[in-house]
């Protein structure tokens, strides 16, 4: 069994667009979304430990260990491969290089645990398959299936039903605006847009080279947050501007990476802003069989 797992990612993703549909009982929205990988991450790194204990190593401001989807996605994983073999699982120290924003809209969090799902049932030698460690997944978070899912993906549902998608290679320049935005926040304002008509997945893959479609959370996120709204009009004089999620990262895509790196010279500097480029693939989707 290998010891080490050192320098995995967590990418971020971007909504290439974002509808909410309807609204469960439960109080769940029904959204429609295109998840879009880009190579902007976090890195973790992973040692087994023989005590069982799974420890995050990495201090991070505001975020206590135990309510952590890192070390949460652990445990509830030592859980499956107890309930699995009737043997307790390994433990785990974990350590992060966070490099994506929190409360971004950029899924930051949700792409720590399915990275963390993927690596430790690789070391722990669990055999959960991709199917099996999306279902843990999503105890955790809407998002988390879809990291695990691996690939680029026309979403619906609460995010969690996946159908495959190639989308174009673009580069992003990601803008953060300086404000952070708590996602429930948004989706429990009464402002919000929940009726939008239902699209099919032919209807972006057939859609010209402007952005698809709308965030029904922006413009809730853009009249409580004027800097949203700010940075938004700022990027969109290079582009098509959007914010991503539930915010506050706003970003605009651009075919040729020149064009990403002049835009980025002008951002202005009290906003931060990356320059991120589209995959198809999730790094680490070779620990998984298909």
């Amino acid at each position: 069994m290998p010891r080490t797992l050192n320098n995995c990612p967590a990418p971020a993703k971007l909504n290439l667009f974002l509808h909410v549909t309807g609204r469960r009982p439960d109080g769940y929205h029904l959204l429609q979304t295109v998840f879009q990988l880009v190579d902007f991450s976090d890195l973790l790194h992973f040692e087994v430990r023989a005590d069982g204990q799974v420890r995050r190593t990495t201090e991070i401001p505001g975020v206590p260990q135990e309510s952590d989807l890192i070390v949460r996605a652990a445990r509830l994983l030592q859980n499956a491969i107890h309930e699995r073999t009737g043997a307790a699982a390994p433990g785990a120290d974990i350590a992060i290089e966070k490099n994506l924003p929190m409360g971004g809209g950029l899924g930051g969090g949700s792409s720590d645990a399915a990275t963390t799902l993927m690596a430790l049932n690789h070391l722990w030698q669990g055999g959960l398959s991709r199917e099996e460690l999306m279902v843990l997944g999503l105890q955790l978070g809407a998002d988390v299936p879809f990291f695990l899912f691996g690939r680029n993906a026309f979403a619906e549902g609460i995010g969690e039903s996946l159908q495959k998608l190639d989308t174009p290679g673009l580069w992003f320049v990601i803008i953060q605006p300086g404000v952070t935005i708590p996602t429930a926040l948004i989706f429990s304002s009464s402002e919000l847009t929940r009726s939008t008509k239902p699209v099919k997945m032919t209807d972006f893959s057939i859609a010209s080279k402007k952005l698809f479609g709308k965030n029904d959370l922006e413009p809730v996120a853009a009249r409580q947050f004027p800097e949203v709204a700010e940075a938004i009009k700022w990027l969109g004089k290079h582009g098509d501007a959007r914010m991503t999620g539930s915010g506050a990262c706003v970003f605009c895509g651009f075919t040729q990476e020149e064009q990403a790196d002049e835009v980025l010279k002008l951002v202005p500097s009290r906003w931060k802003a990356w320059k991120a480029r589209a995959m198809q693939e999730h790094p680490l989707a070779g620990l998984l069989d298909r």
